[in-house]
């Protein structure tokens, strides 16, 4: 019972682990003579008290999988945060970089409900924040549902477009040619994208102008957050992908006309009015745990059939869009969109939070730090009062044969019970 304990408090609250059959063994290596030692370690998932190896998840959704998605989120607040006052492998100075905080919406489609700042919905009505009828249309049937799945599936393109224009608009207001703003500056941002309640996909991004290494080295002079969000106005205005010819129908997608730009401001220089770079961390990490059926009610994993839809209970704009995407997905001229094996998304198949390469640091190396983290805890557990770090540049490595074979996903009643017992103490992911 200790051993199932322990194992199950190492999923950190996840609740739907993967199950994994097989065995590792760890042997030390000389990597300058390549002579193979003793094994230092052996694992077999059948001596394990679950008889599996327990893997978490790692679903960043938080309706599938809460505890995993709570750790994407903390990783994504470091990963923005870093990026904003320097930290983990970014230099502080990037805080005195010009950087702006933009969102970019999705054109029009039809009216829908909503909540204007000022007076009342078109319908009349003014609609309290929870109303279910927020974000769908005023009338469906001339709702262009069409055009807002191909609009979620050409998102990613519209971005990547808006990227390369923006480096022309920037160098234009600079005075140099794009071969010479590689030389004097770079455009470096991260991005998370977000479901409005229509279920048109929207961008949330930091955009920071930094010198030609990235955050290593200063702006120069004529860099200012002003002439930054001049420059993302235009290239956002510009930035267009063309689309299918549907029917006699040509489509083409650009960004809709409501354009947010704030610039990012310290608190500690600016005062607490100012939007500061731990509400904009903060902001930016809500959203990338979120997927369309957290704003529009949709479903949060694929469809094998249609038919699937008369079984699911969800809201009426959602199943539109949903038969809109699978019907799309049956066109031959649109098979590369894969409409159908992303209905559930509503058509969109991009990834939910990117960023360039100099931004700050990755996913991947929070995720290193924290398995570090874990596998020194687990030499204290054993009784290692002073557990060594790795040293990868040690002539001593470590040789690993390992094969896993997948054998299921989830817990066992019984474990659901024991798992339910554990109370989390909130600090296994603080400590990457």
């Amino acid at each position: 019972m200790p051993g199932l304990m322990r194992q199950l408090r190492g999923l950190g609250g996840c609740t739907t682990p993967i199950r994994l059959d097989g065995q590792r063994t760890e042997h030390t290596l000389n990597t300058t003579t390549g002579e193979i030692g003793p094994v230092v370690h052996h694992l077999n998932s059948a001596d394990l008290p679950a008889g599996n190896l327990l893997v978490r998840c790692n679903n960043r959704r938080a309706t599938r999988c809460a505890a995993c998605a709570e750790t994407y989120r903390r990783d994504t607040y470091q990963l923005i945060t870093a990026g904003l006052r320097g930290g983990k492998g970014t230099p502080e100075a990037v805080a005195t970089h010009p950087r702006v905080f933009a969102t970019f919406t999705a054109p029009s489609f039809g009216p829908v409900h909503n909540r204007p700042t000022k007076g009342r919905c078109r319908c009349g009505i003014q609609h309290p924040t929870d109303a279910p009828e927020l974000g769908t249309p005023l009338n469906p049937e001339t709702y262009d549902y069409e055009a807002a799945v191909l609009w979620n599936a050409h998102a990613s393109k519209i971005w990547a477009r808006f990227s390369i224009y923006l480096r022309r608009e920037v160098a234009k207001r600079a005075g140099l040619s794009q071969r010479e703003f590689r030389d004097h500056a770079r455009v470096s941002f991260a991005k998370v994208a977000e479901y409005q309640r229509r279920g048109a996909i929207h961008f949330h991004a930091v955009i920071r102008l930094d010198g030609p290494e990235g955050g290593d080295t200063p702006p120069p002079a004529w860099a200012t957050a002003e002439l930054l969000a001049d420059a993302i106005r235009a290239a956002a205005g510009a930035a267009e992908v063309p689309g299918p010819v549907l029917d006699g129908r040509a489509h083409t997608f650009a960004f809709g006309d409501q354009l947010d730009i704030r610039p990012i401001r310290s608190a500690d220089f600016d005062g607490a009015t100012e939007l500061t770079e731990r509400a904009v961390a903060a902001y930016i990490a809500k959203y990338a745990t979120k997927g369309a059926e957290t704003a529009t009610g949709t479903l949060d994993r694929p469809i094998k059939f249609l038919a699937e839809l008369g079984r699911k209970s969800i809201p009426e704009h959602a199943r539109r869009l949903i038969r809109t995407a699978w019907t799309l997905g049956a066109r031959k001229d649109l098979e590369d969109l894969r409409l159908r094996a992303w209905a559930h998304m509503l058509g969109f198949r991009g990834h939910f939070s990117t960023k360039t390469r100099r931004y700050s640091t990755t996913l991947g190396a929070l995720r290193t730090a924290r398995a570090e983290w874990r596998r020194l805890q687990a030499h204290i557990a054993h009784g290692d009062e002073n557990p060594v770090p790795a040293e990868p540049d040690s002539d001593d490595s470590t040789l690993v044969l390992a094969h896993w074979a997948f054998a299921g996903t989830g817990l066992t009643r019984g474990e659901e019970w024991l798992a339910a017992s554990i109370t989390p103490d909130g600090t296994e992911g603080d400590h990457a």
